[in-house]
């Protein structure tokens, strides 16, 4: 391999998230017949318990990172405006292993920041894209990768995924991964096809599995087979509590969470921990009963830590924890 070719390059929005905790003594959440909510007094001061700024985070950049913490040469193709918001993410990048390079500086635009209301392991993200003119980059014959994996990106970039798809076409052995966003979702199989049709592996949760395939959500099967109507060759729809599960088109397995060594921290970045370390092991040249193994590991670590990055595990923190795994820690048919 060229000593300048990246193994993934990661496509999508970065963002710095400000964590606010907020005191379980003032907020609470409900349910009702529309979902989950939570509840804050409203027209009065409320104090919170704490307050953490992270930088250069958001689904791409988490899994960006997270193959740079398995030795993998790991770039990342975004925008941030040319503000000291911008500056420090493209730094916390760097300081992550990331090359940045093809990471766009926009005059007179301000960079993605998201406000995170945080209650206990769980939280509600505040999130607002710039309006940014995507362009894809020019790469040179050395830079080509051997994978992408395409994450969250605004609603005002669908016409970029056109630019990507003709990329992908002119560069076939470029193996594409997609773990869509929400703005990427609600443009629609139809609208995205291309890109469906393209992707060597497609991530979604079970509630995102309906959303974009229409398969019957109780019937993990059917959610499957309806994504791969769409074109991919591995499919994986993650389950919350109850693990995950995969396909290749021949083969189906399920795979169990990976015990919490302590109650969860915090649960943002845990979909792109299992994600991205599903697609590096793939990348790695695992198979796809080993890459399941290793995912659920850097979900629960993540879930150990504040912020979606912190918890990131390397290879060898990976294997460690997979030595010490339970007999039951094994991905089985289904």
């Amino acid at each position: 391999m060229n000593s300048q070719q990246f193994d993934i390059l990661s496509i999508g929005d970065i963002v710095t998230d400000d964590f606010i905790e907020l005191d379980p003594n003032l907020e609470h959440t409900y349910k009702n017949e529309n979902g989950d909510w939570l509840a804050i007094p409203f027209g009065t001061k409320i104090p919170f318990k704490g307050r953490q700024v992270i930088d250069g985070v958001g689904n791409a950049s988490n899994a960006a990172v997270a193959f740079a913490r398995m030795q993998l040469k790991s770039s990342f193709v975004t925008n941030v405006g040319n503000d000291q918001y911008g500056r420090d993410m493209i730094a916390a990048l760097h300081r992550n292993g990331v090359d940045t390079s093809l990471v766009r500086v926009n005059a007179g635009k301000e960079s993605n920041y998201h406000f995170v209301l945080r209650l206990g392991a769980e939280r509600t993200i505040l999130i607002k894209h710039e309006e940014y003119n995507y362009h894809w980059p020019h790469l040179r014959s050395d830079e080509i990768p051997h994978w992408v994996y395409f994450s969250s990106i605004s609603k005002h970039a669908i016409p970029y995924h056109d630019d990507v798809a003709d990329w992908l076409d002119a560069h076939p052995d470029v193996k594409l991964a997609f773990q869509p966003g929400t703005f990427q979702m609600e443009a629609g199989a139809e609208r995205l096809k291309r890109i469906y049709q393209r992707s060597e592996v497609l991530v979604l949760n079970r509630e995102e599995a309906v959303t974009v395939g229409g398969g019957n959500h109780a019937d993990v099967h059917d959610l499957i087979n309806k994504l791969h109507d769409l074109g991919p060759k591995i499919v994986v729809v993650t389950d919350g509590p109850d693990g995950a599960y995969a396909s290749d088109g021949e083969n189906r397995w399920k795979m169990p969470l990976y015990p919490d060594p302590a109650p969860p921290y915090d649960r943002t970045g845990a979909g792109d921990a299992f994600a991205s370390t599903f697609v590096a092991q793939l990348a790695k040249g695992n198979n796809l009963e080993g890459a399941l193994q290793f995912a659920p590991i850097n979900s629960m670590s993540v879930c150990q830590k504040l912020g979606a990055q912190a918890g990131l595990l390397s290879e060898h923190g990976l294997e460690m924890w997979l030595k010490k795994a339970p007999d039951w820690y094994k991905p089985e048919r289904f």
